[in-house]
């Protein structure tokens, strides 16, 4: 089942806000929590009994408490691998290894008698999961999740990505993987340049990454990888984390008939499996659906790249079919030019799978 998260940095931000921003996230249907706990500065007292009180707090509103440590955190706090009651003290559901040990210790900490699930880093592309697998790791305690970039540039290549998806894939291992919130403003570090796993996403609302995310086969968790996500922003996130077909933004054209309309945003469509090169075919529901009804020809302008397509009158047995321009061409008088899917929302049209269910929304 898939799950939406946020992120918060205590040891940078005031309790008052975190606690706040935990109860804003789970009125919305947040329920995972990403907690850095990479440096504790100051009095270590205090700040660990503020963590203690936040995640009693997160527990209460029904989140998944994720701690993310590495092996320094261990060595400050004088911590065993072989003895994590301090976490399960702490309230936490598991820990992320950040830099992670050398797989002995990974599988031997999934046997932890607290039931702590272990998330492991999904971002090095080596043959890390294969070594812990090899440990005999205790089942269904062992999950990853990506790391994130506040460095611009320094994000993963999407195909990459997902090659390192297919390594937890493999073996039955839920994943993660971290958006940015453009209104965010700090993360674990002194710099950094919006926080989010894959590049692409990087210069995108979080519309679309949230979108291109969850409707990812390969990515079970999503995360609010700074803070804080205003509250527009945890309502989109919201909104799309509860929809059945991707959301694809359109604007669309002037002029448009009330059939044209109807068709482009009142039906899911699927984009067929016969892939061509210049256009995503939709199934020919709409075909037969409008097949005693007339569709004039109108804006049958020259076609570019996003360019939503319905044909016209003209085109007798395909009459109302809606397609999806992949790249330029002249203007058809048979073809109906009524709207233009975002550009940022190109993404989600690249990455699409034949057979895949979409809507389209007007902006």
């Amino acid at each position: 089942m898939k799950k939406i998260g946020i992120s918060i940095y205590p040891s940078k931000s005031e309790k008052t806000r975190d606690v706040l921003y935990i109860t804003k996230a789970a009125r919305f249907g947040f329920s995972r929590l990403f907690i850095s706990l990479l440096e504790i500065t100051g009095n270590q007292e205090q700040i660990l009994a503020d963590f203690k009180e936040i995640i009693a707090v997160a527990k209460e509103n029904h989140f998944e408490v994720i701690l993310d440590v590495s092996p320094a955190i261990f060595k400050q706090l004088q911590i065993s691998y072989s003895d994590l009651a301090f976490f399960y003290e702490l309230g936490a559901d598991g820990i992320r290894l950040d830099l992670g040990f050398s797989g002995v210790e990974e599988a031997e900490m999934t046997h932890n008698p607290y039931d702590l699930l272990i998330e492991i880093n999904m971002s090095h592309g080596t043959n890390y999961l294969e070594n812990i697998i090899s440990r005999q790791p205790r089942t269904g305690y062992l999950i990853g999740s990506h790391n994130f970039y506040p460095h611009a540039f320094t994000g993963l290549d999407y195909d990459y990505f997902l090659s390192c998806n297919d390594k937890f894939r493999k073996q039955n291992i839920p994943t993660a993987a971290f958006i940015n919130a453009p209104s965010g403003t700090f993360g674990p570090w002194p710099m950094e340049e919006g926080i989010c796993t894959v590049e692409a996403h990087r210069p995108l609302s979080i519309e679309t990454q949230a979108a291109h995310l969850l409707f990812l086969k390969s990515i079970d968790c999503v995360i609010i990888g700074n803070a804080y996500a205003s509250d527009k922003e945890l309502a989109a996130v919201s909104k799309i984390f509860q929809m059945r077909t991707i959301p694809i933004r359109v604007k669309l054209a002037n002029k448009l008939s009330e059939i044209e309309k109807e068709i482009v945003l009142n039906h899911t469509h699927i984009y067929r499996g016969e892939v061509t090169p210049f256009v995503y075919r939709t199934k020919s529901d709409g075909r037969k659906r409008y097949a005693d009804q007339s569709v004039q020809p109108n804006n049958t302008d020259n076609i570019r790249k996003g360019d939503i397509l319905i044909d016209n009158d003209l085109y007798l047995q395909y009459k109302g079919e809606l397609q999806i321009a992949k790249k330029d061409r002249l203007a058809d008088e048979k073809v109906n030019v009524v709207g233009k899917v975002l550009e940022e929302d190109w993404l989600l049209l690249e990455t699409m799978q034949p057979w895949t269910s979409f809507h389209l929304e007007e902006v």
